[in-house]
């Protein structure tokens, strides 16, 4: 009963997990289109303070938007502020980091063939790496490198390589990804609470009391939400990346997780310009380019090295899956961590192996992922010959 619970609350978690941050991450492309999009406005509305201005239509209806260069003369009665969104979804990630990888440590996020690790010592490294990353990213922002976005980018991927290269050597794969993901999204979360939300409540306080608003609150809240804005796209990926052995599984899977962050924030890049009117096609072709490149670079070998052996007895392979993988991938699993067979996955008969042989060769022979953290020692030798069989078209005899 307490894994069946545990079971739901994971279900519960995730679920308010995406809708949350299909809200800010949906929010937060709004606004950044808004900004890049905005027009030069007539002079009248320019000598209102308007900063500029557009019409759209949407649902049926024409909207007009118009941004101020700090504020209006007088605040209006509402306000509407764009915050939850942002702290829902890290707090709703935070409790489905703790309840699949934390109490869940043994199972999904120590690898004892990466590092031997207690599980409150992995516990601890991982929110160690969380406090670690904001704290880094702070102090880079409070220095001269925020005045110039070039080079603070650069920094952020030496940092970002840092951590990646560390948490690999320490965390399963899966565990590894999820905790620089876990990162990202708390710098993002970081740059709302103590940045972005201060600097407009600055501005609504200087606009009530009819004071001057300091023009440096609205730079710094600008700076950090354009940080967020190329976080996002690597955070996504990063949040799925659990479907993708062949990335957290690889033996460079750090560099592979380098790479992806750095093309997904180019590939935002494009986006960025082309609401401003600049339209530059280059940028997304050459991040295709590179996402290409990047999955030739990472193949696996298109067939196994013995394969002019042929194909090994159908009994042998047979016998190999059932003590390696139907511990799991059975119709009544006796592994410690599942319940069900995961991804549906049945082992029990010759037919259902036959049946999943192309999802056992890239889980199982491509990427090593299968038997998962291999809880059941399965050799070198033993995944060679069901490769072997599978490339002889998983015969039934």
């Amino acid at each position: 009963m307490e894994n069946y619970l545990l079971d739901w609350l994971q279900l519960l978690f995730r679920w308010l997990h995406v809708i949350t941050g299909v809200a800010w991450i949906g929010a937060s492309f709004y606004f950044v289109w808004l900004d890049n999009s905005l027009e030069q406005p007539p002079r009248w509305k320019a000598g209102k303070g308007v900063k500029g201005d557009l019409w759209a239509i949407h649902g049926g209806g024409i909207y007009e938007v118009a941004k101020y260069r700090l504020a209006p003369e007088k605040m209006p009665e509402t306000l509407h502020w764009f915050k939850w969104e942002a702290y829902t979804t890290w707090l709703t990630g935070m409790v489905l980091l703790m309840l699949v990888f934390y109490i869940g440590a043994d199972a999904y996020l120590i690898d004892p063939r990466v590092a031997q690790l207690s599980q409150w010592q992995a516990i601890g490294l991982g929110i160690g790496s969380l406090a670690l990353g904001w704290i880094a990213y702070e102090l880079l922002c409070a220095t001269a490198l925020a005045n110039h976005g070039l080079l603070l980018g650069l920094a952020l991927v030496a940092m970002a390589a840092l951590f990646s290269y560390a948490l690999t050597h320490l965390f399963s794969g899966r565990g590894a990804f999820i905790h620089v993901g876990a990162m990202i999204g708390t710098l993002m979360v970081g740059n709302v609470f103590r940045v972005i939300i201060p600097s407009q409540k600055a501005l609504v306080a200087a606009v009530t009391a009819g004071e001057e608003p300091d023009p440096r609150w609205a730079e710094k809240a600008k700076l950090r939400s354009t940080h967020n804005n190329y976080l996002t796209l690597p955070v996504l990926f990063i949040m799925l990346s659990n479907h993708s052995p062949m990335t957290y599984a690889h033996q460079y899977n750090w560099l592979i997780l380098l790479a992806i962050i750095v093309i997904t924030a180019y590939a935002r890049h494009y986006f960025n310009l082309r609401h401003r009117g600049i339209h530059k096609p280059g940028i997304l072709l050459l991040s295709l380019l590179a996402a290409v490149l990047l999955a030739w670079v990472i193949r696996p070998p298109l067939k196994p090295a013995a394969s002019a052996d042929g194909a090994p007895a159908v009994a042998q392979v047979q016998r190999i899956l059932l003590e390696r993988c139907a511990s799991c991938h059975s119709g009544s699993p006796t592994d410690d961590a599942f319940r069900v067979a995961p991804g549906g996955v049945v082992l029990d008969t010759l037919a259902q192996m036959r049946q999943w042989a192309p999802r056992i060769q890239v889980r199982s022979i491509h990427s090593e992922d299968m038997p998962f953290l291999n809880k059941t020692n399965m050799t070198d030798r033993e995944r060679e010959l069901v490769a072997r069989w599978i490339d002889a078209g998983a015969p039934a005899q």
